[in-house]
């Protein structure tokens, strides 16, 4: 029988590489550890059906409604008395056998082996971009989860030097599963020359399909195309991606006020959010992909490009050159002299439009993302107190 193992649903608007995160993930299981792990996606009753469908037609993933899921519902009591009783329930009835927590947390008291993963340490590096109870709360979080012995999930060996200096009292030894990407073939037959033409982009663009956090730094790739605008050279980016961004409300509108004021409108165009065969499409096709962001724990974006091998310029961080081991171009986070310099380049050495396909060595990585979630599952539920 395979392990049931909880997962709670993560809103694509909110966070787009969570939510790719885990489909990702529920591929690579079904794909390369068939009849090992079960997941079961716990979702609130209005969550949208958009969002599920896509995840409950991979195989041996089951999705649960259930309205002890909805938004914050359960957190008092987790604190307070040490377990979401209502989610403990849902658990129950549903048979599960371990609980993967993400951005959320059920008590200390949850009577199931729990995985909690931290995607990144953003809070702590960039604490200037986080209210102050925003901060808080998610430090609180990890801190009752370290101290409620959860097995803690990294994706990177930056996220696990982050961990020790940050949490450096903290007993047992973090486990590292470097994620991959796994395309559903669905997603692969839509044709990319019908996506460009349907957004009207023209036959080089770079792709920049980042989530409008103030942390992605948008601001530096405009700054970029204003110095390649003073210089002649007409480049495009393609941005998409959610608008949103609930610690610093406006921050898109400040961004595209600037593209306007400096007049980029035909150079740095926004699509909003498209389907992920569209995003898929548009990478496939771009001259390269852009990632700016000042804090990743293990780039989405990135490994999608990776999948397809398409050339990346890439904010210089420690883990965006772990994660392309060197292959990339890299720039400083407030440097768009250099990026526009990046852009000049890569343009001029690209060949003419090409659509990509998957990589031969795609399913090598994807098998060891899959093989060592795993073995963390099975190291939790080992060393779990009976």
């Amino acid at each position: 029988m395979p392990l049931r193992l909880a997962f709670t649903h993560i809103p694509r608007r909110l966070w787009t590489g969570g939510y790719n995160y885990q489909s990702n993930l529920f591929a690579a299981l079904s794909k390369f550890r068939p009849g090992e792990l079960a997941p079961v996606l716990f979702a609130g009753t209005g969550d949208d059906d958009a969002d599920l469908a896509p995840l409950a037609a991979i195989p041996a993933v089951e999705v649960v409604r259930s309205a002890a899921f909805e938004g914050r519902t359960g957190l008092a009591a987790a604190i307070a008395l040490g377990l979401d009783r209502a989610a403990a329930a849902e658990f129950r009835t549903q048979r599960i056998d371990a609980v993967f927590e993400s951005a959320r947390f059920f008590g200390w008291r949850l009577p199931y082996p729990a995985i909690a993963w931290f995607p990144d340490f953003q809070h702590r590096r960039l604490p200037q971009l986080f209210p102050a109870g925003a901060r808080w709360r998610r430090e609180a979080g990890f801190r009752m989860q370290i101290a409620s012995g959860r097995t803690i999930m990294l994706s990177s060996e930056s996220s696990h030097r982050d961990f020790r200096t940050f949490y450096p009292g903290a007993k047992d030894e973090a486990c590292i599963v470097r994620f991959a990407t796994q395309p559903s073939p669905t997603f692969l037959t839509t044709n990319p020359v019908e996506v460009v033409a349907q957004y009207q982009l023209p036959e080089r663009y770079f792709y920049l399909p980042n989530q409008f956090y103030t942390h992605k730094n948008h601001q530096v790739v405009v700054d970029a195309l204003a110095i390649l605008a003073q210089r002649g050279f007409d480049a495009v980016v393609c941005a998409s991606g959610s608008t949103e961004d609930r610690r610093e409300r406006g921050h898109f509108d400040e961004v595209m006020g600037r593209v306007r004021s400096l007049g980029l409108e035909k150079r740095f165009l926004h699509l909003g959010m498209i389907p992920l065969s569209h995003v898929y499409a548009l990478l496939r096709a771009c001259t390269a992909l852009i990632n700016p962001s000042r804090s990743e724990g293990w780039s989405t974006t990135v490994e999608e490009a990776k999948s397809f091998g398409v050339p990346m310029i890439l904010s210089d961080l420690d883990v965006h050159r772990e994660q392309t081991t060197g292959t990339a171009r890299y720039f400083g986070t407030d440097d768009p002299a250099t990026l526009a310099d990046h852009l000049v380049r890569v343009a001029q050495e690209s060949v003419a439009p090409l659509v990509r396909s998957l990589v031969p060595d795609h399913d090598d990585r994807v098998a060891a993302f899959a093989t060592d979630f795993a073995n963390t599952i099975r190291h939790a539920i080992r060393v779990f107190p009976r």
